[in-house]
């Protein structure tokens, strides 16, 4: 047990965890409505906002940008891995924190996912994607003769100039970068040696981009219009023991001293996902003012992702697929929870559909919270499960508040850190370094809920409280994109 000295800010954000909170029967966003379970590749888990520096230059400040698509990903599931669609298009979206208007998005398309001929395969007659191209034997750089498959992806940067996302008179496109390479699976120490240590598992935790191993390092890119992009498979970065909360909120949550022990089950251990993320410079951003509910007046940017299929797929007898019509959304994400823990099973599809400048129509969700009546049933507490106006203000719209007047937050794994953010005391100018203040990789957001639960009514001393997992299984790289090596195939965490 920690006990940290009430203050203002403290409470507020203690108080609006406790609404957050009452319902907690879900991990990020890993299987949040039932039409996008059906549709894994894309599927968003997770959205990542934080100000750092420039991968190659330390004295320019950076929004970055992280999103992980395609949950549960095996990392031994080959001969073939799991690939970005090649008929979706994966968005990022920067917009008014207050309305949630876009006016900025970057859309991430990617290469044939089936190809049956050069430039798609170099060798398509053997059943090896990767380590048989024209030549046999372990990939040493991206791209190279051995790596047989390799997807390639564009970046486009649309404007909204100043009007609405829906106002497609007004927008500005421009392709920022063409061709631009994915790095391959861990597939193991044989295949892909440089992500792997001695014992065939992933190495991770560089603290420097010139420690990046090297297949990472060679799918960074530096566009000429500023941003840099990275897209390809990385390590699952939440961490939670899901298999207990979803069974009913097991008391195993709370076992040795609160949920401090760290013997809890992470239920995303050994997993890798399909991650795409940029560095947008901040001189390159809109600057807004809002209200944030417990640190005050905050200038700053909204971010979300989404992931958009076109309208109309045709199968016919004897040919390949293919997908025509202008392209629909299918999934969107914003906070972590909101769609997996607040909003009915009616309408989980129906948000994926839509925008944030919507999200007046979920409202209902968060000013009367369903899942307070199931933890009241399970605990016998009184949860209010009504009239939460202040569970309303932070997520409708459902954007990630990102104040970008401040200097770079603190990463995972750096001194001053903080899984609980500021509950922590890991602030940056006065504002959280991590959640609710964008999302960092390593921000405990599981934790930081259940700590609002254990401190009411009179929240006179915070309890730190958790679900007994306090890290990821894999250490965080401290540099774009952030996100940890890819678990190796034949040796990852889920190992004993």
């Amino acid at each position: 047990m920690r006990r940290v000295p009430r203050s203002r800010a403290v409470m507020a954000l203690a108080t609006l965890l406790l609404t957050f909170v009452n319902g907690l029967a879900g991990a990020a966003s890993h299987s949040d409505a039932p039409l996008i379970k059906q549709d894994p590749q894309v599927n968003l888990t997770d959205v990542y906002a934080f100000v750092g520096t420039k991968y190659n230059d330390p004295n320019e400040k950076v929004l970055n940008v992280v999103v992980h698509v395609r949950p549960f990903s095996e990392p031994g599931d080959g001969v073939i891995y799991d690939r970005f669609a090649d008929d979706a298009r994966y968005s990022i979206h920067i917009a008014d924190p207050t309305t949630g208007a876009e006016v900025m998005r970057y859309d991430f398309s990617f290469s044939n996912v089936n190809p049956t001929s050069p430039p798609g395969l170099k060798n398509p007659n053997t059943i090896l994607s990767y380590g048989r191209g024209t030549e046999i034997g372990p990939i040493t750089n991206v791209g190279d003769a051995r790596q047989n498959f390799v997807q390639t992806y564009s970046v486009t940067r649309v404007t909204a100039d100043g009007a609405s996302s829906k106002d497609n008179d007004r927008r500005q496109t421009l392709v920022l970068g063409n061709g631009l390479l994915t790095p391959p699976p861990n597939v193991g120490a044989r295949t892909t040696p440089f992500y792997n240590d001695a014992n065939g598992r992933a190495v991770s935790g560089a603290t420097s981009f010139a420690a990046l191993d090297q297949y990472t390092r060679q799918t960074v890119f530096g566009l000429s219009s500023g941003e840099a992009v990275f897209a390809g498979p990385r390590e699952d970065g939440f961490f939670a023991d899901t298999p207990a909360i979803f069974d009913l909120l097991d008391p195993r949550l709370l076992a040795g001293g609160l949920g401090q022990a760290g013997t809890g089950v992470d239920g995303f251990k050994g997993f890798n996902v399909l991650a795409y993320a940029i560095q947008i410079p901040l001189d390159r951003l809109p600057s807004f003012e809002y209200q944030s509910p417990f640190f005050g007046a905050q200038t700053g940017v909204g971010v979300y992702a989404s992931v958009s299929r076109p309208s109309v797929t045709i199968r016919l007898a004897g040919r390949e697929p293919r997908s025509e019509g202008p392209f629909v959304q299918v999934n969107r994400m914003g906070n972590p929870l909101f769609n997996e823990v607040l909003v009915a099973l009616k309408d989980k599809d129906n948000y994926n559909r839509r925008t944030p400048t919507d999200d007046a129509a979920f409202a209902t969700y968060a000013r009367s919270p369903e899942v307070a009546v199931l933890i009241n049933t399970v605990f016998g507490t009184s949860f209010a499960t009504s009239n939460r106006e202040d569970l309303v203000a932070v997520f409708i719209p459902d954007v990630l508040r990102v104040n970008t007047a401040t200097g770079p937050v603190r990463l995972a794994g750096e001194a001053g850190f903080s899984r609980l953010g500021f509950l922590g005391g890991d602030t940056t100018n006065g504002v959280s370094g991590g959640w609710p203040n964008g999302r960092r990789l390593g921000d405990d957001v599981v934790d930081i809920a259940l700590t609002a639960v254990a401190s009411g009514p009179t929240y006179a001393a915070i309890t730190v409280v958790g679900d007994n997992i306090n890290a990821n299984d894999q250490v965080y790289n401290q540099v774009f994109p952030y996100s940890a090596t890819p678990h190796a195939g034949p040796t990852n965490r889920k190992d004993p």
